[in-house]
């Protein structure tokens, strides 16, 4: 039996993501602008919820393709308030819009948004050793600075926690206790 980070339950769509997503570097741009937004979508509410929608969110927002959500106009947004699959959070639909249109300005400006974010923690994951789930930070220095130049940017719901959020399912850090399975994984 493989232990597991204590966050963890045990439906299968969530193991599945902490034993194959979790932590694990990406560098895809199109996937990128997928975990930024469920990161903040989750704001006020569990992982787990937005992880059931996850299907749903990638319909609604045509696969996360940021040029063509950076292209919504308010009858869409409108329509995606009336999505039951989603978080029907005004703030946060209206975010993700922009925020599609501040990505592609960093695209711009530094060729790709794995360029610019990977910047943050010079390229490579931060491997940590934690000992325990509460022993793992909530925010860091490196969430702080990151929060505060997205926010620069334009970006909404970026807060450092969201930052961290980000970070840790990006594989930026790998947070897995060191008791998981996972932690010893080539990342």
């Amino acid at each position: 039996m493989n232990i597991r980070c204590g966050w963890v339950n045990e439906d299968p769509l969530y193991i599945a993501y902490h034993d194959k997503e979790w932590g694990v570097p990406v560098h895809d741009d199109q996937k990128l602008f997928e975990m930024i937004t469920l990161e903040g979508a989750q704001a006020g509410l569990s992982w787990y919820t937005v992880l059931k929608k996850r299907e749903t969110y990638r319909q609604a927002f045509d696969d996360f393709d940021f040029e063509k959500v950076a292209a919504y106009d308010d009858a869409k947004a409108d329509e995606l308030l009336l999505n039951e699959g989603i978080i029907r959070n005004r703030l946060k639909i209206a975010s993700t819009i922009g925020n599609a249109r501040a990505f592609i300005r960093v695209r711009e400006e530094f060729g790709t948004f794995d360029r610019y974010i990977w910047s943050f923690v010079e390229g490579k994951p931060i491997r940590n050793r934690w000992q325990e789930l509460k022993d793992v930070p909530a925010q860091t220095s490196i969430s702080d600075a990151m929060s505060k130049d997205l926010k620069k940017r334009g970006f909404k719901f970026v807060g450092s926690t969201i930052c961290y959020a980000f970070m840790q399912a990006i594989g930026m850090v790998n947070d897995h206790v060191e008791s998981c399975f996972c932690y010893e994984k080539e990342q």
